[in-house]
């Protein structure tokens, strides 16, 4: 299949998704993307001795460097993102040096934060290696690090030079990880194409089974949807916020079980079958939505209820520090149905705890 390129037009600069397979060795394509002559790649010790050298390889005549961090949403802090700047400093980065960030969600969000940081910011180039970063975390400019209280309370918004999403890194990506990101697609599904939803349904079987041609379309109407979005609302001041469905109930779910205990998108697989349900109960959607929702996340092997032991208040209390939340009050995405995603305001506090408790006595059931 031939490489695809999905354009992010945003309103002062955009920038490419390349999507294909190999694109990692082939620096013709993203070299444009890398300004000055001071080159620091990030990675972690699981993706580096796989793909690293691909990379350094292509940045001939660059003063380049390369950081390698141990691997783990744990690691998403800011003492890594310390030693991302000891490193540039270390380099002599100027403020048209590039970095190159080469690994998952951790290594972009990480990466592309200290590039935000760097000297009030410099350029960057995402590389994502697994399923979940390249439909997601990769494209829209959100960079960050974690806190004890909370994922991604610490943040810029810093959009990349380019998105280089070699899909042939997917193949050596582990069945849990690779099940994890299939969640984020279904979410774009779940949240505005019911068409592109009812696809997953249909193929479901291909996906799973990583089948190319099935997987790259899924991966680059993923990114297409990801771009259409953070075209119309890079700083989330509206629809943006869409992309967050599941998120709000995931985030807290994962923070509270342990960063590293529950991969993102299985966390947000959960949240998202939460939210539907929170919606039906609420009176805006019909159950058998949420039962559909659930029914498709299973079939990737993701989880779709609640573990044993989560306390609904401890969950709630992290819910109530969600970056979404305005003067104190609730705000969530929920829907109306398969496909139509909303903004809610003042969600009361009593509806999500009781939904909670149901939840966990759903699981120990």
């Amino acid at each position: 299949m031939s490489p695809v390129v999905v354009e992010v037009a945003l309103a002062e600069r955009s920038y490419p998704i390349h999507i294909g397979c190999g694109l990692l060795a082939d620096a013709a394509r993203w070299r444009p993307a890398v300004g000055g002559r001071h080159v620091l790649v990030v990675s972690n010790d699981t993706v580096a001795p796989l793909y690293l050298e691909r990379v350094t390889g292509g940045l001939e005549g660059c003063i380049c460097a390369t950081l390698v961090l141990a691997d783990g949403e744990q690691y998403k802090t800011l003492d890594s993102a310390a030693r991302v700047f000891a490193a540039l400093a270390a380099l002599g980065a100027n403020r048209d040096a590039t970095v190159i960030a080469l690994g998952g969600g951790v290594i972009g969000d990480l990466a592309g934060f200290a590039a935000a940081c760097w000297m009030r910011g410099i350029a960057f180039v995402q590389m994502p290696t697994t399923l979940l970063a390249m439909v997601d975390s990769s494209v829209g400019g959100k960079t960050g690090v974690n806190l004890p209280a909370g994922k991604n309370l610490v943040g810029a918004f810093h959009q990349p030079h380019a998105v280089v999403i070699d899909t042939g890194t997917l193949s050596t990506l582990p069945s849990r990880e690779y099940s994890a990101g299939l969640a984020e697609v279904v979410k774009y599904g779940a949240i505005g194409d019911r068409g592109f939803f009812a696809w997953l349904e249909a193929r479901a079987d291909a996906l799973a089974a990583r089948d190319d041609g099935v997987l790259a379309e899924a991966i680059a109407t993923s990114c297409r949807h990801k771009a259409g979005v953070v075209a119309r609302d890079e700083r989330e001041h509206g629809e943006r916020a869409l992309l967050n469905f599941g998120h709000t109930f995931g985030h807290a779910i994962e923070a509270e079980a342990g960063y590293g205990a529950l991969l993102h998108g299985e966390a947000v697989a959960i949240g998202m079958v939460l939210a539907a349900r929170l919606s039906a109960r609420l009176g805006r959607a019909a159950a058998a939505d949420g039962e559909r929702l659930a029914r498709l996340l299973a079939r990737f092997g993701l989880p779709v209820d609640l573990p044993q032991g989560f306390s609904a208040e401890r969950l709630l209390a992290r819910m109530q520090l969600d970056k979404k939340n305005l003067s104190g009050r609730l705000r969530l995405i929920l829907w109306s149905g398969l496909g139509a995603a909303e903004l809610v305001d003042g969600v009361e506090a009593d509806a999500i705890g009781s939904l909670l408790v149901e939840a966990g006595s759903r699981e120990r059931a």
